[in-house]
């Protein structure tokens, strides 16, 4: 250590002279003797230009760099512990395409206990010339830091810093580091009826003593129990039990991890946990098991006061049979039904029917099940007899959560109403709101309260604050409290929100600040530790550190969320590959292994557990063929479960413009490409978009991508901040043996908030496939759309048919439409709920996406469209709630019946001009109530079709109930109720 300093102060001599700065010695030192502590450490920046992001800077590669957005800059790396440093390494590309620079530098450093950077090296010219000295540049240090931080003053040759590669050199300073070996349970080999204990050794391996900590025990990635440890001297070891309890049959991985929290500062955090290399085995119980595997319900889709009657799967899971005369349950709101259970073998199934009836409620309800209901059976597990499904009833998705409108709400502050037009664009705070109002906190103290109709233990706030003054969003608060007391502070952003600019193209749109805004709303959301009954005030407040210049609340979601699942049998947890729950680093690799093991039949499925989990790169199929970031293969066979959307969350911290060797540039750095028989359930992806194509194409990425291929199957997924939530198909040049249409694909339960383009696309010739029982909100282009491409292998054959969207739920659409249909047949839109859509209607069928033909038959039917339609394309052209527009090609086929059509800012129906043909469109029991600015039907000038009335009501529109242009070449034959045709 001493030489290799005295060198450095050698060469600190040089740098003195100014021969080394001015480029006419090299600079050399014995780093090669030292270890490089910035390998793999997180490098962060001040600021970045175009795609050129910090971890540029630590990639491995010289043909990458970091690029600051200006000067002064800092590029920081986090070593992780203190370490005595004894010089920095910065290279540049050594190309001599790179012309000689000079860059202005000064070292600091930060020690782990510090709060602030201190000067390591006094800020001086370095030069880097690719001839001389390869455009690599020493600088000598002599201190201790845990953070070792450049700032850069100039660049002789560019605006900005520039960095291809740092290394830090330097020997790891006095430390603890903690390690878990001989783990072992007792009993060696339990039954679902043994209390199991997990026991290990914690040893400190480091040079300095450790303070207390803790250790956690996970079963198959499943935190389950923790134990104290205390002080350990260098060198010392101490023994750990955990109990965790009984466990059901099944192999579990057993890891322990020794400070979770990392609140102990050591000179290796990598090495904290351990995983045995055989499982714990659970063996199963003799004697007999009840489960319930399923819920059948007659009707399967009942309209509101139909009579349900239902049928309960009950499965024998033990040893032993269980004898006739049990009770299964089944609760559903109020009513409670019991069914007669037969005697059922071991290993064998019941289907029992449950006596009488629930009458249908609006909206749905939950279907609860238990088998066993009295006890009567002594059986080896009394945790698995219930299970719980939902029914949807009537129009919309039966979330699970309750909705609550500011406006509607105890409140201290301004109400914010939109104008009559519903202007958009023009930083429009109640335009852009549910309801089209919203209530404004200006000043401390200022409050919004709501009253609690549900038991909840997590809310959902929707809310705008101001963007940075330069943009790129910053962070506030807001105080949240529980019939008047304290609860937390809720951490809100407009990172993801305010876009600039007047064109109407979101390519055209800029984060930088400037002009008019829209997308102004984002959402925060918490789970609380505790669950607060019905009746509970909700007070969200301005406290005086919530200085944000303003808080904007829209709604908020109150809901019971349940505890995480459990780890299912036959699953592995992404744990065993090497994914770390809620550190901060990235999981990629280790949840790629799981998925790959699954897809080659090594594992059943893989299994999310509860955690926050980074991912920062698609998970897809490895190509031998390397085709290329715009030619990728999805994965196939493979099922992917989690503990729950509020429990296992994929997230991404870095924008697909910036991650550098993204999968692919549009499809984003996160989420899943999929091309075959692939299920998705109960995690949530959140991405890092910030905006649409503008500002250098900066696209947001998408979170589940691919061809789909058939029995794909997706349920109860949150995806929050993608440029496009779902996008079902793939162009067929894109590989083309690998064409393969979506056919039969499912999603259900599905949240998506928050995008920059589509909810979901049916794009590509995607087939009988179904969107059920879903919800979306704030979506910057269709909520749900089919789109029948012609980038397809046959277009005779290959078009988007028999495609339903069911029962959902549409609010907020800031670009386009609640739902599209873009050509195709035997399309279906029933029974969904749209509200507050922007600019364009709650439901458009159209053409003018160069679609392959309509045909056949399209229906819409059973909708509640409310607060629709707008104006958009320099606030020109006028869209009704729902509009048909034939851009050359006809629109033949449509029925549109079972209808409410609500306080629409333009027309109720448009038939729009575009030159193709609307013929013999069936308008059945509809009713259009209150047309703002428009009338309740409108056939435009060019219009060209017909159109049949029965059972049509229209009340209260402004410029007539049926309009039929001049010029038109549209006839409406019915006359609505108290209304007549105008010409």
């Amino acid at each position: 250590m001493r030489w290799k300093r005295l060198i450095g102060r050698t060469v600190a001599g040089l740098l003195t002279a100014g021969l080394i700065s001015a480029g006419l010695l090299p600079v050399t030192t014995s780093a090669a003797e030292a270890t490089d502590l910035a390998r793999g450490k997180t490098v962060t920046a001040s600021g970045s230009h175009g795609g050129y992001p910090a971890s540029n800077a630590n990639d491995g590669k010289v043909d990458s760099y970091w690029e600051s957005n200006g000067h002064p800059a800092d590029l920081t790396v986090k070593l992780g512990a203190d370490a005595d440093l004894d010089s920095v390494v910065v290279k540049l590309n050594p190309d001599p395409i790179w012309a000689t620079r000079t860059q202005d530098i000064q070292v600091l450093g930060r020690t782990q206990d510090g709060t602030a950077f201190t000067s390591l090296r006094a800020r001086a010219g370095y030069v880097f010339n690719p001839g001389s000295n390869q455009n690599t540049v020493t600088i000598p240090v002599d201190g201790r830091a845990a953070d070792l931080q450049l700032k850069f003053f100039s660049n002789t040759e560019a605006p900005g810093a520039q960095v291809a590669e740092i290394q830090v050199f330097g020997t790891a300073a006095p430390n603890p580091d903690l390690t878990v070996s001989a783990l072992s349970w007792s009993p060696s080999s339990p039954s679902e009826t043994d209390d199991i204990t997990v026991a290990g050794t914690v040893r400190n391996a480091g040079s300095a003593a450790s303070p207390s900590t803790t250790v956690n025990v996970s079963l198959g990635g499943v935190v389950v129990g923790s134990a104290p440890v205390g002080p350990l001297a260098a060198g010392a070891s101490a023994p750990v039990a955990v109990e965790v309890g009984k466990r059901p049959q099944g192999s579990y991985t057993v890891s322990a991890l020794v400070d979770p929290t990392d609140t102990v500062v050591e000179s290796d955090d990598a090495n904290n946990s351990r995983t045995t290399a055989s499982p714990l085995v659970v063996g199963q119980s003799p004697g007999p098991d009840l489960e319930v595997r399923s819920i059948t319900s007659s009707p399967a889709n009942p309209a509101v006061g139909a009579a349900v009657t239902f049928t309960v799967a009950v499965h024998n899971r033990g040893t032993s049979a269980v004898s006739a005369g049990t009770v299964t349950r089944l609760t559903v709101g109020s009513t409670t039904l019991n069914g007669t259970t037969p005697a059922i073998a071991a290993g064998a199934t019941a289907n029992v029917t449950v006596g009488g009836s629930w009458t249908a409620a609006s909206g749905g309800a939950t279907l609860t099940a238990t088998a066993d209901a009295t006890n009567l059976v002594a059986e080896t597990s009394e945790t698995n007899n219930t299970f719980a499904r939902s029914i949807v009833v009537g129009r919309g998705a039966a979330v699970p959560y309750t909705e609550l409108e500011a406006e509607k709400a105890d409140y201290e502050g301004t109400l914010l109403q939109s104008d009559a037009e519903r202007t958009f664009g023009h930083t429009n705070f109640a335009t852009e709101s549910s309801g089209r109002e919203s209530v404004r906190l200006n000043s401390t103290g200022e409050y919004v309260e709501f009253t609690s109709t549900a038991p909840a233990n997590s809310i959902v706030v929707r809310n705008s604050i101001p963007d940075a003054p330069g943009g790129g969003g910053r962070e506030a608060t807001i105080s949240l409290y529980a019939d008047g007391q304290f609860v937390r502070k809720l951490d809100l952003s407009s990172k993801h929100s305010w876009l600039y600019g007047n064109t109407d193209s979101p390519e055209g749109l800029t984060n930088t600040p400037g002009g008019d805004a829209r997308r102004l709303f984002d959402e925060s959301h918490a789970l609380l530790t505790e669950t607060y009954p019905v009746g509970t005030k909700f007070r969200l407040q301005r406290d005086a550190s919530d200085n944000a210049a303003f808080h904007i609340i829209d709604l908020i979601d109150l809901e019971q969320v349940a505890a995480p699942s459990s780890q299912p049998s036959g699953c592995v947890s992404i744990t065993t590959y090497g994914a770390v729950a809620n550190d901060g680093l990235d999981d990629t690799a280790a949840i790629q292994r799981a998925v790959t093991a699954n897809q080659n039949g090594e594992i059943d499925c893989v299994w999310i557990p509860a955690g926050q989990w980074r991912q920062e790169q698609k998970i897809l199929t490895d190509d031998p063929l390397d085709r290329g970031q715009w030619n990728q293969v999805g994965i196939r066979d493979v099922t992917i479960r989690g503990a729950g959307m509020w429990h296992s969350q994929l997230y991404t911290l870095t924008p697909p413009h910036e991650a550098g060797g993204i999968n692919h540039p549009h499809e984003g750095n996160f989420g899943f490409d999929i091309d075959e028989n692939t299920q998705v359930s109960d995690i949530a992806i959140f991405g890092s978009g910030t905006i649409r194509g503008g500002d250098g194409n900066h696209e947001g990425g998408v979170a589940l991508n691919g061809r789909f291929g058939k029995d794909t199957k997706i349920s109860n997924v949150w995806i929050e901040h993608a440029n496009v939530g779902v996008w079902a198909g793939r162009d067929f040049d894109n590989i083309q043996e690998l064409w393969n249409p979506g056919d039969g694909i499912e999603f259900t339960g599905m949240r998506i908030r928050n995008t920059y383009a589509d909810g979901i696309n049916f794009a590509n010739g995607t087939r009988n496939s179904a969107v059920y029982n879903s919800s979306f909100r704030n979506t910057g282009d269709d909520a749900l759309a089919v789109w029948s491409s012609k980038y397809v292998k046959d277009q005779s054959v290959d078009i988007g048919h028999d495609n339903s969207f069911r029962n959902n739920t549409i609010q907020l659409p800031w670009r386009a439409n609640g739902i599209a249909i873009y050509g195709g047949y035997g399309n279906k839109i029933e029974n969904n709920l749209i509200s507050d859509t922007m600019n364009y209607p709650a439901i458009m069928l159209a053409t003018d996406h160069d679609p392959l033909p309509f045909s056949g038959q399209t229906l819409i039917a059973n909708n509640g469209l409310y607060r629709t339609g707008g104006a958009f394309w320099n606030e020109d052209q006028e869209f009704g709630a729902i509009t048909l527009f034939p851009q050359n090609l006809p629109i033949p086929g449509v029925t549109i019946r079972d209808t409410d059509i609500v306080d629409s800012t333009y027309d109720g129906i448009q038939f729009k001009t575009g030159g193709g043909l609307m013929p013999d469109v069936k308008i059945q029991n509809v009713r259009i109530e209150k047309s703002n600015n428009g009338s309740g039907i409108l056939a435009m000038g060019g219009a060209r079709g017909n159109a049949t009335l029965t059972d049509v009501t229209i009340t209260d529109s402004r410029d007539g109930h049926v309009l039929i242009e001049p010029g038109s070449q549209f006839t409406i034959s019915g006359t609505p109720n108290g209304a007549r045709a105008k010409r």
